[in-house]
């Protein structure tokens, strides 16, 4: 891919769109570790940016690797390489323009970091935290806004639950027993799927609540939580 980016994630994205990996093709993705820590504080909740916390963990969970905090998880043809990034000391602009050591400015550390370790490619913060944006435009580093414009309604049960009976309960026996979901090529579906397609699935003696995984084309039982 040519001109080949780097951007690195807000938490406020995550919260607003779980699934946005999805929508930065070939570029490389960085979650600062102040991210994740972050997000533990929103995944109790039966709000959506609750559900969006605790859906993110899992999938991150899933498609980990052991490179995930030094070279990089791969994450499939046509996708870039997601990383986990720690900016254990904080940058030296940093210091000088923000002292006080909150998550915003260890994130701008974060980004300046990525920046000076590859040099050639450009570097740029997506959050959609107005005044984080401004904090940033004063140091010079590239910002974007994050609109999810690229998906089909990208709310996670955005089509509505789609109803299927008269399955096999044997295969929904299997989505109970494997928690990191069944081959989507075990299931016959009416319509295309698009990321986080959910359903409720059916047969004569037992029902579960699902979705549809694009990362790793499995259907995945959602568990309610409180």
């Amino acid at each position: 891919m040519a001109n080949k980016k780097n951007f690195i994630i807000d938490t406020n994205v995550i919260l607003h769109d779980y699934s946005f990996i999805e929508n930065f093709e070939e570029n490389d993705i960085y979650i600062p570790f102040v991210v994740l820590e972050e997000l533990d504080k929103f995944k109790k909740g039966n709000e959506q940016i609750n559900f969006n916390a605790r859906a993110f963990v899992r999938e991150l969970d899933l498609i980990t690797d052991d490179n995930l905090f030094k070279q990089g998880a791969d994450l499939g043809v046509g996708r870039g390489k997601l990383y986990i990034v720690n900016s254990v000391k904080t940058h030296d602009k940093i210091i000088e323009a923000f002292p006080e050591r909150t998550p915003d400015n260890r994130i701008l550390s974060t980004v300046l970091d990525v920046t000076e370790k590859h040099p050639k490619m450009k570097t740029i913060l997506v959050t959609k935290d107005i005044n984080l944006r401004m904090k940033a435009r004063s140091l010079g580093i590239p910002v974007e806004d994050y609109i999810n414009d690229k998906v089909i309604d990208i709310d996670v049960f955005g089509r509505g639950e789609q109803v299927i009976e008269g399955l096999n309960p044997e295969l929904i026996d299997k989505i109970y027993a494997q928690p990191t979901g069944v081959d989507v090529d075990e299931f016959t579906f009416d319509n295309p799927l698009v990321p986080n397609d959910s359903f409720v699935l059916k047969s004569e003696r037992n029902s579960v609540l699902a979705r549809y995984n694009p990362f790793t084309q499995k259907i995945i039982r959602v568990d309610k939580e409180p």
